[in-house]
C-alpha cells in the first residue's frame, strides 16, 4: 500500500483516518483539522476564501517555507502558486481527505520538501455547504463505492459549482474569481471523482480542453506525470473519458468498446476556464469504483507528482504564466467554438469485463443490481478522443464597447478581473455590429437558466457612441477571455447566461459592439 496514514506519530489525523476510511469529514473537522495544523507548523497558514451561501468560511491554506501570508510575499519569492481545488461536488470526497493528509505530512517533514520551491494554496472543501447534506452513497452518488455517507454535488442554492465560471452567480464561485485575481496562481488543480465506465485505471485526468489553452499542460507536463505515477507510484491512469458518453449502461457488458471520449471544452468548468485565462490547469478524477482509501491514495499520489513536477520546472511553469499575462497582440484570434476531434489517435485503453447476472438483487458498491465486477482486464486498442478543435476563430478587435445602462454584464466582466472603462464624452468610432437575424432559447432550464442561442450578420460603419459607454480593451492579461465572454457567438459566453436577454430582438444589433480601428479613446 503506498498510503494509507499519517507518518508515526503524527496528529491531527483526518476523520476518514480515524474511521478506517467508512467515514468522510464534516465541515468541523476540517475546521478542527486545520486549527491543530496551524498550531503546529510554522509553515501553515489558514485564511478564507470567503463564506458561502449559508454563511460557511471557505478555509484557504497557504503552505510555504517561508511562511507567508500575503500575495506580494509570494510573488516575491518568484516560485510557482499552485492552487489546489477539493470538494467542488461534494459527494467526491477523496480530494478533500487527500489534501488535508498532504498538508499535514509536508508541514511536518524537516527534511526539504515541495514548500522549498513552491507557494502552495489548498481548497480542501470548496462546497462547504453541499459538503454538510450527507445522505446515504445510494442516493448522494450512485455510482460510488463508499462511504457510506457522502454531501451533495450541488451548492445550497441548487447551483452545480463546476458549471458556474461563466455566469459567476454563487457566492463560492464569487469567492473563487477574488482569490484567482488577488494570488494569480500559475497552476490549478480540480479534484473530482468520476463516474461511469469500468476501467483499469487508479485514476483519470485532463488538461483545459479548450482550444485556446496553452499547450504545455497537455503536450509537455502530464506525459511526465503519468510515467511518474506508474514508475513511482506504481498506479495507473490516463487521459479522463468514457467509453460511450451517451449510453453507458447500454455497453456496459459489451466486449467490444467503441470508443475512448473525453468530455467538454466550455469554460462553464474551472479546469477549462483557467485555460482560456492561459493557465496551467489539470483536472483530477479518481475512479468511482474504488474503495475510498484507494481513491485516497491515487489523488494523493497524483498530487505529489504534481507538486514535484513544478518544483522542478519553476522556469517552464512561470513562463507560461508569463505569457498568459502578456496582453493580446494586434491580430491575436480568439476560439468562440470547439467540437471534439474527428481525427482522434489510436491507443491502448485498459477496460474491466463485467457479467450480467440477471438477478437483480445480486448488488455490489457502486455497480449498477445484476451487474458483477469481474476484476478481469483487457487492453483494448481504440481511437481516442480526448481533444477538442476549434470551429470558429475571430480576430479581437481594439476594443469591445457596451451601452451605459450594461450594468449587470459589466459587473460580471469585473468579477473576473476584466478592466472596464468609461468614455467620458461621446466620440465617433469604426465598430462592427452584429445584427440579430434570430434567436433561440432551451426549453429545458440547465442551472437554473434557459441557454440562448444567436444568428446573425456583422455590419461595419462609423457610429456616434454615447458618453458613459463602457469600454473593454482586449489589449490586457485577460483580452481572451473577454473576448470569449462578450462575444455573440461564443458558445458559453455571458450571452448564452441571459445575460443580455432583455436587448435580444431580431433586426435590432448585439449590445456589444467591436471597436475595429485603434482610435484614441478619450474615456
Amino acid at each position: 500500500m503506498l498510503w494509507s496514514a499519517p507518518l508515526a506519530g503524527q496528529t491531527p489525523r483526518t476523520r476518514a483516518e480515524r474511521t478506517a476510511f467508512r467515514e468522510t469529514s464534516h465541515y468541523t473537522d476540517v475546521v478542527a483539522f486545520l486549527d491543530t495544523l496551524r498550531g503546529q507548523s510554522p509553515s501553515i497558514v489558514v485564511d478564507s476564501i470567503g463564506t458561502t451561501n449559508e454563511g460557511r468560511a471557505i478555509p484557504l491554506v497557504i503552505a510555504s517555507r517561508p511562511r507567508v501570508a500575503t500575495p506580494a510575499r509570494a510573488h516575491a519569492l518568484g516560485r510557482p502558486i499552485v492552487y489546489l481545488n477539493a470538494n467542488i461536488h461534494a459527494g467526491e470526497v477523496e480530494g478533500k481527505e487527500a489534501v488535508l493528509a498532504l498538508l499535514r505530512d509536508l508541514a511536518a517533514e524537516s527534511r526539504p520538501n515541495v514548500l522549498d520551491s513552491v507557494v502552495l494554496l489548498a481548497v480542501p472543501i470548496y462546497n462547504a455547504d453541499g459538503n454538510e447534506r450527507f445522505a446515504a452513497q445510494a442516493v448522494n452518488r450512485i455510482e460510488q463505492n463508499g462511504p457510506d455517507l457522502v454531501g451533495i454535488r450541488a451548492n445550497a442554492q441548487g447551483l452545480d459549482l463546476n458549471r458556474d465560471y461563466v455566469k459567476a452567480e454563487a457566492p463560492e464561485t464569487r469567492a473563487f474569481l477574488a482569490a484567482w485575481r488577488a494570488w494569480n496562481p500559475d497552476l490549478y488543480v480540480d479534484l473530482h471523482t468520476t463516474d461511469g465506465s469500468y476501467h483499469g485505471y487508479a485514476l483519470t485526468y485532463a488538461p483545459s480542453l479548450s482550444p485556446n489553452a496553452d499547450l504545455y499542460t497537455r503536450d509537455v507536463m502530464l506525459p511526465v506525470i503519468r510515467a511518474r505515477m506508474r514508475d513511482r507510484q506504481h498506479v495507473e491512469t490516463f487521459d479522463y473519458g468514457n467509453f460511450d458518453p451517451d449510453d453507458e449502461s447500454a455497453t456496459l457488458t459489451d466486449t467490444v468498446k467503441a470508443a475512448w471520449y473525453s468530455f467538454d471544452a466550455r469554460p462553464r468548468f474551472g479546469t477549462n476556464y483557467v485555460g482560456l485565462r492561459g493557465r496551467i490547469s489539470i483536472l483530477s478524477e479518481a475512479f468511482s469504483h474504488d474503495p475510498l482509501e484507494r481513491r485516497v491514495v491515487a489523488t494523493r499520489a497524483f498530487l505529489q507528482e504534481i507538486l514535484s513536477y513544478a518544483a522542478e520546472h519553476k522556469a517552464e511553469i512561470r513562463a507560461v504564466s508569463r505569457r498568459a499575462d502578456e496582453p493580446p497582440r494586434r491580430g491575436a484570434v480568439v476560439s468562440l467554438r470547439a467540437e471534439l476531434t474527428k481525427t482522434p489517435y489510436t491507443g491502448p485503453v485498459i477496460a474491466e469485463d463485467l457479467v450480467r447476472t440477471g438477478d437483480s438483487s445480486e448488488t455490489e458498491p457502486g455497480v449498477p443490481p445484476g451487474i458483477r465486477r469481474t476484476g478481469r482486464m483487457r487492453t483494448l486498442s481504440l481511437p481516442i478522443y480526448d481533444r477538442f478543435v476549434s470551429t470558429l476563430d475571430l480576430p479581437l478587435p481594439t476594443a469591445y464597447v457596451l451601452g451605459p445602462d450594461d450594468t449587470a454584464a459589466v459587473r460580471v466582466l469585473r468579477l473576473h478581473g476584466l478592466r472596464v472603462d468609461r468614455l467620458r464624452r461621446t466620440a465617433r468610432f469604426e465598430v462592427d455590429t452584429f445584427v440579430i437575424d434570430s434567436t433561440a432559447t432551451a426549453p429545458d432550464a440547465f442551472q437554473q437558466h434557459h441557454q440562448r442561442h444567436i444568428a446573425g450578420r456583422w455590419v461595419r460603419a462609423r457610429v456616434r457612441l454615447a458618453a458613459g459607454s463602457y469600454v473593454v480593451s482586449s489589449s490586457q492579461p485577460a483580452g481572451r477571455l473577454a473576448g470569449y465572454l462578450l462575444e455573440p457567438e461564443s458558445d458559453d459566453g455571458l450571452f448564452t447566461w441571459n445575460v443580455f436577454d432583455e436587448a435580444l430582438t431580431p433586426g435590432r444589433p448585439f449590445p456589444v459592439r467591436r471597436i475595429v480601428a485603434p482610435l484614441a479613446m478619450r474615456h
